[in-house]
């Protein structure tokens, strides 16, 4: 089955795209919501990444605090790596699983900000399309979720993208129709 991944910097409207294309009944997996319920549902995994990161934070009932993993992987990149090495490889699983369920579909899409700089995920899709907007344009959107200014700029000058591994980059400043008619050029012709 065909699969695209769809990528892009915070604020650049990636989610946009997709549920253009979730409204038009394509199946996205968001991967940032399926590694959430990985946490919770794969036996072990908050054990094994508290002792692989020598912390703990998991609550009282065994799930994962979601806030003290992130302290943690915000304070160190080595934590990161570490986390990034258990966890990826069983996204990849997850949504290999999740793509052979969906055979009635044309197509699906991975939606994920991080793909293009995980190996981990080489090979899995037969097209890479970016979506992009100018910073500035990023930063209201931003701030319009209710981020502060400061918040903001801290989260985009976090993020980086290589651009020359998308096959194709809708650029995404202008209205919700513009970008409706972007993702039908770019997904339907």
């Amino acid at each position: 089955m065909r699969t695209y991944f769809v990528t892009g910097l915070i604020g650049s409207g990636k989610s946009a795209v997709c549920a253009i294309l979730s409204g038009k009944g394509i199946p996205v997996y968001n991967s940032d919501s399926q590694t959430k319920a990985l946490y919770d549902t794969v036996p072990g995994l908050v054990q094994r990444l508290e002792t692989e990161l020598g912390a703990s934070f998991s609550t009282e009932d065994g799930r994962l605090d979601r806030g003290a993993l992130a302290a943690l992987l915000f304070s160190s990149r080595e934590a990161r790596e570490k986390l990034e090495a258990i966890v990826y490889p069983l996204v990849r699983q997850d949504f290999i699983a999740w793509r052979e369920a969906q055979s009635g579909a044309p197509f699906v899409v991975l939606e994920s900000a991080v793909i293009l700089s995980k190996p981990v995920f080489d090979g899995l899709a037969d097209a890479v399309v970016a979506v992009t907007a100018p910073e500035e344009v990023r930063l209201s959107r931003l701030i319009a979720r209710g981020l502060t200014e400061e918040d903001a700029r801290c989260r985009i000058s976090a993020q980086s993208i290589d651009l020359s591994r998308a096959d194709v980059i809708i650029e995404n400043s202008g209205t919700l129709e513009s970008l409706r008619e972007a993702v039908s050029r770019t997904f339907f012709s």
